[in-house]
């Protein structure tokens, strides 16, 4: 086995520190957000010091992406994009063992918000085409680099804006990598599963508002938009939805059959994923539409009932279930609710097959021979819905090899977030693998 790129996995743990450090706190709202312009330039820095050129194009007054380009060797091939998010959810330090910006190295771990969402891939990357530069690899084709902003809040300011208002520095890109994926489960000492994401689900984060007669609280009230929109939550929160078995999802559980042997029903298959550990909460939201009441707005006075009531529902829908979706969000939420969309943005799905797929799976399989690569549907979302309507295959491939008893589904966006540094340097080697290839 190769050693790999030795000076990008010494200085790869310390890149996400210092990129940890940079507040990049995305609150949905451009006004209470920290912004990513210190982080872009930050990476324009870090990029220029080894030679590479890089561009700084803000949607928003500080809501800040660089694009950047490493020249390939066969300049007839199309380009692949490397995409990463700055942005970061919010962190409370009085809930964290340490401060969520700090970028401590502890214990083997890099801790802080960004850790594993995303901040892990965008230093990987980094310290690999800084290796490159320094050494003089290139790539067989154009890799375009993308850091960009607003992913934490749809893309709206980050990818979408910069496919709608800049797609002609992705042109001619057909392949995408980014975020979550290639992240392994520990099955036995010799056998892991790496889930490769191919698929994620759609966006449908809503805003209901009922509506109903004011009045004095002491009153007799038959007409209450308090109760009528809590009827509407109460239906939604507590509704689990037909199970649903897309194509990465079937070959997914077919793979944990194998993996386990074990028979999975597929009428209820979180059964046998309980098996899979905390990872089975992000896998098994994957097997239906979902729609969770997430916040709740009504009222200003004890004794004053309201006119109106409002909530926010986090919607997700399955590639292939939009429709169908939309169908069992007017069952549940009944008459007399009004609905409109905060943000909607579609699923997206491909094949886990062709020459791309082939070389994570041997990267995979060169730096783990335990490695197993299987296809996965997320249930959240990433840039890879707007990237991916430039034409692009996009998966999740940000491969890091975690120890068996890291409970890692719940550091995204959870309390104490970290990644250990042997992961970091096992996903650089793999990345530098893989883009060697690509």
């Amino acid at each position: 086995m190769e050693r790999g790129p030795e000076q990008a996995q010494s200085e790869v743990a310390e890149l996400l520190g210092e990129l940890i450090r940079i507040d990049t706190t995305n609150t949905g709202d451009t006004s209470t957000s920290a912004g990513e312009r210190a982080a872009a330039e930050w990476v324009a820095g870090k990029l220029d010091e080894v030679g590479i050129g890089s561009q700084i194009l803000e949607s928003e007054r500080g809501r800040a992406s660089l694009v950047a380009r490493i020249p390939g060797t066969d300049g007839s091939r199309p380009p692949l994009l490397v995409h990463g998010h700055l942005d970061v959810v919010p962190a409370d330090p009085a809930e964290w063992s340490v401060h969520p910006f700090s970028g401590e190295e502890r214990d083997g771990y890099v801790w802080g918000r960004g850790a594993v969402d995303m901040k892990d891939m965008d230093a990987m990357v980094l310290a690999l085409v800084r290796d490159w530069a320094r050494t003089g690899v290139r790539p067989p084709r154009d890799i375009v680099l993308a850091f960009v902003a607003d992913e934490e809040a749809g893309g709206k300011l980050g990818a979408r804006w910069l496919v709608d208002e800049h797609p002609d520095l992705f042109a001619d890109c057909t392949e995408a990598i980014s975020e979550v994926g290639g992240f392994s489960i520990t099955v036995r000492d010799d056998l892991r599963l790496y889930l490769v994401q191919t698929a994620e689900k759609g966006l449908a984060w809503m805003r209901l508002t009922a509506g109903g007669k004011p009045g004095h609280g002491s009153f007799v009230h038959d007409d209450n938009a308090v109760i009528r929109l809590c009827q509407a939550v109460a239906r939604l929160g507590s509704t689990r939805l037909p199970t649903v078995l897309t194509p990465p999802m079937r070959q997914f559980l077919a793979a944990v059959e194998d993996a386990y042997g074990i028979e999975i029903d597929p009428d209820q298959p979180e059964e046998a994923l309980a098996r899979l550990g905390s990872i089975s909460r992000m896998i098994g939201a994957a097997l239906r539409n979902t729609a969770n009441p997430t916040m709740l707005d009504a009222g200003y006075k004890t004794n004053v009932i309201p006119g109106t009531a409002s909530a926010t529902v986090d919607g997700r829908f399955l590639h292939g279930q939009e429709e169908e979706f939309e169908r069992q969000l007017a069952g549940l939420i009944g008459e007399g609710i009004q609905r409109e969309w905060i943000v909607h943005d579609q699923a997206v799905e491909t094949t886990f097959d062709g020459p791309l797929v082939d070389l994570m799976v041997s990267a995979l399989k060169a730096e783990d021979d335990g490695a197993r690569p299987v296809p996965f549907t997320m249930s959240g979302g990433t840039d890879a819905k707007s990237f991916e309507r430039l034409g692009m295959r996009c998966f999740g491939f940000s491969p890091l090899r975690l120890p068996a008893d890291l409970d890692f589904a719940s550091l995204f966006h959870g309390i104490d977030e970290r990644v250990p540094v042997e992961s970091l340097r096992f996903g650089v080697r793999v990345l530098d693998r893989f883009l060697r290839g690509a």
